[in-house]
């Protein structure tokens, strides 16, 4: 099987197995759990914090050791444990341990997945990455979109109907953690077969990754990511709330993917050719702005009405700047970095950045209301995507 083929499958169950756990949890943990919208952002912080140990140190070890496509199996195949392990705690601080044991491996999962993928395409460059990058979101909306249908299965075989009323939409979510794994397992299994050899086995020298904090674009990308999730990252994550405080139900989540994925896939397949066009900087300024509109609408939305046609701006988001970000980074590191880069940038975005905003918007629903994220991380993203041009110098390598 050629390399592209078993990097896209890589892809297509790592995130697929993102589809069935990622849009539901926090609906798990506020209803099926009751836990408090302080408790659910505190749990949710538990990703990034333990990913801005985890993150960093994984890259490391990948770029010191150049074992990188082994490092990927391993990585996905204990994710899959500490989703299955999700279905055993039974309280607030259950939850977190859990939660913090999951993010060892799951926080560096695609990281690593970014960094083998440039490394086997770097001839083709943005291109190769964006076609094959492309079939990790088909594997999410995939997922995303069967669950509904694979928990109302469970939920008939098992008895839940009755259970289901104004406070819990969804009895027998737990479902979602043993078929997470299923899925994960399944993709670190197939990244056993990637090569070992060449450009994805590159090795870097102790004390190497200081040349990249030297760095001035590289600082300021970190410095601008992590601005970028702390307006965003946290309205994603009460996203399932948001939606069943508007009326929804659990399929309205779910369907409500389509539109936030419909756009994401071409995007993502050929941002190369928009990188070429717009450059890195472009990229990661329309996926901030698109971002704080999206988040803005929402915050000021009457019904559901309003929420559905500004969800097509995800795709934007995440073709700017969750693979912006990551475009940026392969333009200013070393190829024997490559790992540490991405991990330092997931670190900072997703960990730092992620922790504040779970946390945060955690507290903003609980102390003013479900749609006090949406407004203030919107419009705080429009205005970090009107300053590229000042926070981001134009990308280049150390020399």
């Amino acid at each position: 099987m050629q390399r592209p083929v078993v990097m896209a499958l890589v892809w297509f169950f790592c995130l697929g197995g993102l589809g069935t756990w990622f849009p539901f949890y926090t609906l798990y943990l506020k209803e099926n759990a009751e836990l408090t919208g302080a408790q659910v952002g505190l749990v949710m912080a538990m990703l990034p914090l333990v990913g801005i140990l985890g993150q960093p140190l994984w890259g490391q070890m990948a770029d010191r050791t150049g074992s990188r496509t082994h490092l990927l199996s391993v990585l996905a195949l204990c994710a899959a444990a500490g989703y299955a392990a999700l279905i055993l705690p039974e309280s607030f601080a259950g939850f977190v341990v859990a939660t913090a044991a999951l993010a060892v491996f799951s926080t560096a999962l695609i990281p690593s997945c970014i960094a083998v993928t440039l490394a086997l395409g770097r001839e083709g460059g943005a291109r190769v990455f964006g076609r094959i990058r492309v079939w990790g979101t088909v594997g999410f909306l995939a997922s995303v979109l069967a669950f509904p249908e694979l928990l109302d299965a469970w939920q008939s075989r098992e008895g839940f109907e009755a259970l289901r009323g104004e406070s819990l939409s969804a009895p027998g979510l737990e479902i979602m953690f043993p078929v997470t794994a299923i899925i994960v397992a399944i993709g670190g299994l197939i990244a056993l077969a990637l090569p070992r050899g060449g450009a994805v086995s590159l090795r870097a020298a102790r004390g190497d990754w200081r040349e990249l904090l030297r760095h001035r674009p590289y600082r300021r990308v970190l410095l601008f990511v992590l601005l970028g999730y702390l307006c965003l990252q946290g309205p994603q994550i009460f996203f399932p709330v948001f939606v069943r405080s508007l009326g929804g139900e659990i399929e309205t989540v779910s369907r409500m993917w389509i539109p936030m994925l419909a756009l994401e896939i071409p995007l993502i397949a050929y941002s190369g050719a928009t990188l070429d066009r717009f450059g890195a900087r472009g990229l990661l300024a329309m996926g901030v702005l698109a971002g704080g509109l999206r988040w803005t609408v929402c915050g000021f939305a009457p019904d559901l009405s309003w929420v559905w046609p500004v969800q097509l701006l995800h795709g934007v988001v995440v073709a700017g700047l969750v693979v912006g970000g990551p475009l940026y980074v392969e333009l200013v590191v070393p190829e024997r970095l490559r790992s540490t880069g991405q991990g330092m940038l997931a670190m900072v975005g997703f960990g730092a950045g992620g922790i504040a905003s779970n946390a945060g918007s955690g507290w903003l629903v609980d102390q003013i209301g479900v749609w006090a994220p949406y407004t203030l991380g919107g419009i705080g993203a429009i205005a970090l995507g009107l300053a590229v041009p000042l926070l981001l110098p134009a990308p280049r390598r150390p020399e």
